[in-house]
């Protein structure tokens, strides 16, 4: 018996095929490569993802390659007699042309001259990366280790460069990451003979994220240099405010909207290096990731790219993670003081209110003493009016009782005084 099948989750395809979204490519020694990664301006309210995709539309039109599929985020196609793979990432884009064969002058760049010059101009945005690769084949178990070294330290400045051993000593990789006056940075692969197509597809692969990631987190740098001075005034100005806060009670309120001031401060510059910082954080996990896979081994005494980044780029992040961090710490210790500012405000408004309330209790006690001596007072009057007014109804009968006037006037007061006072108490109980 067959029943209905179980649906899939919307998205179960589309989250696994971004599993094995970006392969690597398969490259083969001697061979070189360009890349490039633009960023649409910082300026831009919103990234538009169909600039991006228009312009290498435009790319692909002039070679007559393959278009991507509709909201495809990569694409590799072969591009006249290279080869382009191409991928759309969350702040950037990257372009990286892949050929056979190297120059005979090394980092010519003529990689390069296989981007239109005029379709560059009308890119997007902004060169945050552009790297030139040189990979080469020797025989590692002929060629001399002492003649690579002494190869590739010409290529680069000696002051800054990086040589090891990847991937279990099946290449050597080198780079000085300086922008050479072309404005590429360079990378060089030597490759043992016999290694995969892959295994070199993945060690190009990584050097380029490395280098790309690198540059995308060390935006943040300029940003946390910009917290770090903006907030060591926010940082006097609260100390400021705790010694007013400790000294002087009597202006309170005014100190309370100030620090509130300064909060909204704080807080606007934390929304907008929010961001920034995030991903400073997330594009460096990147890099110590993507160093780590390539499993560096030290060649002929050369610095390893691992100890570059611990010299050059890692007190860098470190600066971004401890501005992050203090201007955190800043918008914590302003919302204490606010707290105890505001506790300290209300218990001061609790003593005024309770002041008011005994003073309210006085008065409330005053009107019900002249409340109760003028309800005593209009008994009299009351009763005063009622007497004449019963004497004058009856003065006439008063002789055929033998009474006087003024008897009749005595006998009526205390009757009526007693009804007046107790009609009015009825009336007071009715009331409640």
């Amino acid at each position: 018996m067959t029943g209905k099948p179980i649906e899939d989750h919307p998205l179960r395809y589309a989250l696994n095929s971004e599993l094995h979204a970006r392969p690597f490519p398969e490259l083969t020694a001697p061979c070189r490569a360009a890349y490039l990664a633009i960023k649409q301006p910082s300026g831009a309210a919103r990234r538009d993802r169909g600039l991006d995709r228009a312009h290498l539309l435009a790319l692909l039109d002039r070679f007559g390659a393959a278009h991507p599929a509709p909201g495809a985020t990569h694409h590799a196609v072969k591009l006249g007699r290279s080869f382009l793979k191409w991928e759309m990432h969350s702040e950037f884009v990257s372009y990286t042309l892949y050929a056979d064969g190297v120059e005979e002058r090394p980092f010519e760049g003529r990689a390069f001259n296989l981007f239109p010059a005029d379709w560059l101009a009308e890119a997007p945005g902004v060169v945050i990366s552009s790297v030139l690769i040189r990979m080469e084949s020797e025989d590692f178990s002929t060629r001399p280790m002492a003649e690579i070294s002494k190869k590739l330290g010409q290529w680069f400045v000696p002051e800054s460069v990086t040589m090891s051993y990847v991937v279990d000593r099946e290449a050597i990789v080198a780079s000085d990451f300086r922008i050479d006056e072309s404005g590429h940075v360079r990378f060089a692969i030597i490759t043992n003979k016999g290694v995969s197509r892959r295994r070199l597809g993945r060690i190009a692969q990584r050097l380029l994220e490395t280098e790309t990631y690198m540059n995308a987190s060390m935006l943040g740098f300029p940003v946390a240099r910009k917290v770090i001075d903006e907030t060591e005034g926010m940082e006097d100005e609260l100390s400021g405010i705790y010694e007013h806060i400790s000294q002087d009670k009597s202006k309170d309120s005014a100190t309370l909207e100030e620090l509130l001031g300064l909060a909204g401060r704080i807080e606007n510059l934390a929304s907008h290096t929010a961001f920034r910082f995030g991903a400073t954080e997330a594009y460096a996990r990147i890099v110590e990731q993507r160093i780590k896979l390539m499993r560096e081994e030290r060649f002929e005494g050369r610095q390893l790219i691992s100890e570059f980044m611990m010299r050059r780029y890692e007190p860098a992040i470190r600066t971004c993670i401890s501005a992050n961090k203090r201007l955190e710490g800043l918008s914590k210790r302003t919302e204490r003081a606010a707290n105890l500012l505001r506790t300290r405000v209300d218990v001061e408004n609790a003593q005024q209110n309770r002041l008011v309330l005994e003073r309210m209790d006085q008065r409330a006690g005053l009107q019900l003493r002249l409340q109760e001596t003028v309800e005593g007072l209009s008994v009299v009057a009351i009763s005063y009016y009622a007497v004449s007014l019963l004497a004058y109804l009856l003065e006439p009968v008063a002789p055929s009782l033998g009474l006087e006037k003024y008897q009749l006037v005595a006998a009526l007061t205390l009757p009526v005084v007693l009804l007046v006072w107790w009609l009015g108490k009825r009336v007071r109980k009715k009331l409640k």
